[in-house]
């Protein structure tokens, strides 16, 4: 019972993987199952077996995504500690880290924002996702500096993310210049300084981080 569990698993993370493979080469659309079981070297029906809702197997991708940055974090993270530890956050997300890249997945992330306009349950991995960043990265705003107050990192959490992602887009998805790592890395210490010097912050919502009821 328990090597035929092992193997479905297996096979679920054969298939998963393969689904970012393939979103990476071909984007949406047309992924489809029949993409997913040649890349994963599978029958259709095998996928199907696994994963018999698009939305499910579009889930499960959406978390091996997340998976990657994690593993990446964790492994860098836990030589570090203070201020160095936020600037290895900042340079992993812009692609500036020493020995560590980010992963080559924006594409996949472009079909999972896609999906997101009809999909809930890749809506809400995608929203815990950046929510759990934005949290991790507010406390290590306030590590490192720590006359911000809650509210001024949860505002920097935010800019972040949106920075970040922003950047992203305009870079891997559209080819503008990898040039332009470094000066959005840059504006990311700026913004930072100018809550350090301004220690109001905007509180211009209730809660950042908040979605739409």
């Amino acid at each position: 019972m328990a090597s035929d569990l092992s193997r479905k698993a297996d096979t679920r993370q054969r298939i998963v993987a393969a689904t970012v493979t393939a979103l990476q080469r071909g984007g949406l659309p047309p992924l489809s199952y029949d993409a997913v079981a040649q890349e994963a070297g599978l029958t259709r029906q095998a996928v199907r077996y696994h994963f018999p809702d698009h939305e499910a197997l579009m889930v499960a991708t959406c978390d091996r995504l997340a998976d990657a940055y994690r593993a990446a974090l964790i492994e860098n993270a836990g030589r570090l500690q203070g201020p160095h530890r936020l600037d290895m956050f900042l340079d992993f997300y812009f692609d500036l880290l020493d020995g560590t890249p980010k992963p080559r997945d924006d594409a996949a992330y472009d079909a999972m924002m896609s999906l997101a306009t009809r999909w809930p349950g890749v809506r809400g991995h995608l929203v815990g996702q950046y929510r759990l960043l934005g949290q991790v990265m507010c406390h290590e705003f306030r590590v490192s500096h720590p006359g911000l107050d809650l509210r001024s990192a949860e505002e920097l959490s935010w800019l972040f993310v949106c920075l970040m992602y922003g950047h992203w887009k305009m870079v891997a998805t559209l080819g503008v210049s990898r040039a332009h790592n470094r000066v959005t890395r840059a504006a990311m210490d700026r913004l930072i300084r100018s809550y350090c010097d301004n220690a109001a912050p905007m509180g211009q919502i209730d809660q950042v981080w908040e979605t739409k009821a």
